[in-house]
Formats: C-alpha cells, structure tokens, sequence
C-alpha cells in the first residue's frame, strides 16, 4: 500500500508540474513586454534642380547683378499680406521655408508656382513632391499679375 500510494503521489506530483494552462478573463488584460518598432521612413525627398523652369507663362527671368531694392520692397509687401498665411523665411510651416530658395529652385519655376499653382500640382515633378510632404496643403492661386509675381521674387533674394 505505502508503494501504492508514493508512485501515486510521484505521479501527481508529474501531472500538476506539466503545461499550466491559464484562463482567459474577460476585461481589461496588459502586456508588459516591450516591442521595438522601428518605421522605416517613407519619406520621399524633394530634390533640387535648378533647370526645371516649372509649368506657367514665365520663361525667363533675369536677374540682374544687384537687387532692385524698390522691387523688394513691393515684393514684400505682397508677401507681408498673402504669402506669411503659410510660408516663413526661416521655418517650414503649411508650406516651406522660403529663404534660400534660388539654391533650391530656378527663378522661373518660383514665380511659375507663384502665378500658376494649379498647373504646376497637376503637371510639375518638384510641385507634386512637394505637395506630398507638406500633407496634401494645396497652394492656392492668388491671381497675382506677372509684376507681382517678379516683385515676390526679387524679394526672395533678400531672405
């Protein structure tokens, strides 16, 4: 009987040692380990060409040596009023940064997007990829004349 009862007792012993087997309860349940995700960026970049004179009227532009200082001064205005809604010098904002742009882009290209940004989204390389990193925000057309666009741009060059 004593061994019937230790072989007993060993297999009991096995049976209650083997796969414990929770059970689920119903409500609120927290995992406490820690994954690491890492995202991986899908971030296109914007490249820079400066022979890419966009999609619009303006085809050429000269800029002379030194900057019209009376034209800057025009220009500013209009984007002291239209522009800063969603551009800054300095800082990105809906839309990028504006100072240093002739290092990114051709004169004809700012002042295409300026008058024509309907057209440079639908057809534009540059436009397109812009428009994609700044979250879809549509630049909007203002109507400006060709000499506000220019007076714009001349401004830019003092940034």
């Amino acid at each position: 009987m004593k061994k019937t009862l230790a072989v007993l007792a060993i297999v009991s012993l096995i049976i209650s040692c083997g796969e414990k087997k929770e059970e689920k309860k119903g409500g609120f349940e927290m995992n406490r380990t820690k994954k690491e995700v890492k995202a991986e960026k899908t971030v296109e970049e914007v490249p820079v060409d400066l022979n890419n004179k966009g999609v619009g009227p303006i085809t050429s532009v000269d800029f002379g040596a030194k900057i019209d200082k009376e034209m800057a001064a025009k220009g500013e205005k209009t984007y002291s009023t239209i522009c800063v809604a969603c551009h800054m010098a300095e800082q990105r904002m809906i839309g990028p940064a504006l100072k240093g742009v002739y290092d990114r882009r051709s004169p004809e290209w700012v002042m295409n997007m300026i008058l024509n940004p309907d057209g440079m989204l639908k057809e534009d390389p540059i436009a397109k990829a812009l428009l994609k990193e700044y979250n879809n925000a549509v630049m909007l057309n203002q109507n400006l004349s060709k000499e506000d666009a220019r007076a714009i741009a001349e401004y830019l060059r003092t940034l």
